[in-house]
């Protein structure tokens, strides 16, 4: 694990049958280096070092960054920041050389790593909103959009008023300009993700507001989207408290108005299991539409949004995305990939990796790519060697598209993330509380699914870093009450639901007992295995303080004597 890890260890293509790239090289040809394999290695190499601080492509020297063309040097110089991720000090000292670059794209992808770095870092310098205050106000159109990534993915879920006031101006910007969309659409879903399930009249009213004057030709940007979708984070999980929201974005006159009405309603009762909603969303679904048919792909992950954190319904989901494969148009088949990526995220269940293999092979380009991606977020920092092998031979299968590569080794990342030490779970505690920020990174990465062509495939890929926002260690870690490191025995096995049963059932079942920092996967949980010590919380998870148990006594030895 303390290697440093290239993206070649990855992809492992002397394993392949074909014998890729690298016998073709022993013959002697030339290496091409494609923009887009090299976009690829950017990211895989990005998040395998996650919060690793060094890696073989970026921290040596700059000869990396100019192998790729405009936006791949952005990637390039913002995975910088996901490398050095959470390390505040010494991240903006790598950092900074590349903000003062003669390139706008470095300049830009250098912005977006200061966001990226202190991702869920509270900083009482507060580096990020210093530097980037002036990209916001700029002219130049590629820095406003990577300036409102960053202070999206370094802010969220803080509802900062001072970021607000730096992001409400460029929602309500209405120069017609070919950019301008998408700047408006990132800001929103910037300020999405700073007062993600916040319910901010400010923020809400000013992109309805927005979605209500702007001209067809700006609904009809590909970005759009995310202007809903920041405006259903503001009410992330919060139930009856969109309703003057949704009557609101009725009254609008263009195909949008549904989508946004069904993004809205989707993730103000996300995680909450309500059986009405979901009905409501299978029967927008059972129209048979041809086009215009955006707002039902929003509605087969919004089944999956509102049943996501519960069993049974979660079961009952999967059955329905059954039908939904069976009998419904292909924009509908198009998005139940990715729905069954969000019910798993992080748990590669059998079953689930077995119909996402089958769809991966799908004639369908679209449902073929959102499969593979969704496998990537199954499996996400698990290391699954199952379906590890899977991609390694979709890599070969689809060596001659350059769209489905770049999707495959996308979902490589995803696999390795940061060495297997990584998950991109919304649950914590017990999947009781769901983290509002960690749910909203991984909705941006699958709205911006549903439009591939538009998004990941062309110029905004770099959304993907939105993932940092779930990126958590799944380590469990012990320390005493001044923070210092304290290795305890604990128990570690599947979890076991025990309520309204009698007495003290067992938590967990077919445990082993292993010592401190342990790693937790999805569905397992911890017990302090001795009784020493106490754990100050009542959930084992992350980081734990413990203290000395006052009434414990050492087990006496001297009694064979």
């Amino acid at each position: 694990v303390t290697e440093v890890k290239t993206p070649e260890d990855i992809y492992k293509s002397h394993l392949a049958e074909t014998g890729g790239f690298s016998r073709r090289r022993e013959a002697g040809g030339a290496v091409v280096d494609s923009a887009r394999a090299n976009l690829a290695s950017t990211y895989v190499n990005a998040f395998v070092n996650a919060g690793f601080g060094q890696d073989k492509l970026m921290t040596p020297d700059n000869e990396w960054l100019y192998k790729n063309k405009d936006h791949g040097m952005m990637a390039a110089s913002a995975s910088l920041g996901l490398i050095q991720l959470w390390n505040v000090e010494e991240g903006l000292a790598q950092i900074d050389k590349f903000l003062y670059s003669s390139e706008e794209y470095v300049k830009a992808g250098a912005a977006l790593a200061v966001g990226i770095l202190s991702s869920g870092v509270r900083n009482d310098a507060d580096p990020t909103l210093a530097l980037l205050d002036e990209h916001i106000n700029g002219d130049s159109h590629i820095m406003k959009c990577a300036a409102c990534t960053g202070l999206g993915i370094a802010y969220a879920g803080s509802a900062r008023e001072d970021v607000m006031e730096l992001l409400l101006p460029l929602v309500e910007q209405d120069n017609s300009g070919p950019n301008t969309m998408l700047e408006v659409s990132l800001a929103g879903l910037a300020l999405g993700m700073i007062y993600v399930g916040k319910c901010d009249d400010d923020v809400g009213g000013t992109i309805v507001q927005r979605l209500m004057e702007a001209s067809d030709e700006e609904l009809d940007h590909s970005h759009a989207i995310f202007l809903c979708l920041g405006l259903g984070l503001l009410f992330l999980g919060r139930m009856e408290k969109a309703e003057a929201m949704l009557e609101a974005l009725r009254t609008i006159e263009h195909k949008i108005s549904k989508t946004a009405v069904i993004v809205l309603e989707t993730c103000a009762y996300a995680g909450s299991g309500n059986v009405l909603q979901v009905q409501e969303m299978l029967h927008q679904c059972a129209e048979h539409l041809e086009e215009d048919a955006q707002h039902q792909m929003a509605a087969v992950i919004g089944i999956s949004l509102i049943t996501m954190g519960e069993e049974v319904g979660s079961e009952m989901a999967l059955r329905s995305f059954e039908h939904l494969l069976h009998y419904c148009e292909l924009p509908v088949k198009r998005a139940v990939p990715l729905a069954l990526g969000v019910l798993n995220i992080s748990n590669p269940d059998f079953s689930v990796i077995d119909q996402l293999s089958r769809l991966s092979h799908d004639p369908d380009t679209e449902i073929s790519q959102n499969a593979i991606l969704a496998m990537g977020l199954t499996s996400a920092g698990t290391n699954n060697s199952r379906v590890a092998g899977l991609l390694r031979q979709l890599s070969e299968f689809y060596s001659k598209e350059a769209g489905h590569v770049f999707c495959v080794r996308i979902a490589q990342a995803m696999l390795h993330m940061g060495k297997g030490l990584m998950t991109l779970s919304p649950f914590h505690s017990d999947k009781m509380l769901t983290s509002g920020p960690a749910l909203g990174g991984v909705l941006t990465l699958i709205y911006s699914c549903l439009d591939l062509k538009s998004t990941l495939l062309d110029k905004s890929h770099y959304l993907i870093y939105y993932l940092t926002c779930a990126m958590n260690p799944r380590m469990l870690i012990t320390v005493n009450e001044d923070l210092s490191w304290r290795p305890v025995t604990v128990r570690v096995g599947q979890a076991v639901e025990t309520v309204g049963q009698a007495g003290k059932p067992k938590t967990i079942t077919g445990f082993q007992t292993h010592t401190t920092p342990v790693l937790i996967s999805t569905g397992e949980r911890a017990e302090l295995g001795t009784e020493e010590v106490l754990s100050v919380s009542s959930v084992l998870e992350g980081i734990v303080i413990v203290k000395d148990n006052p009434d414990y006594e050492a087990p006496e030895t001297d009694e064979k004597k």
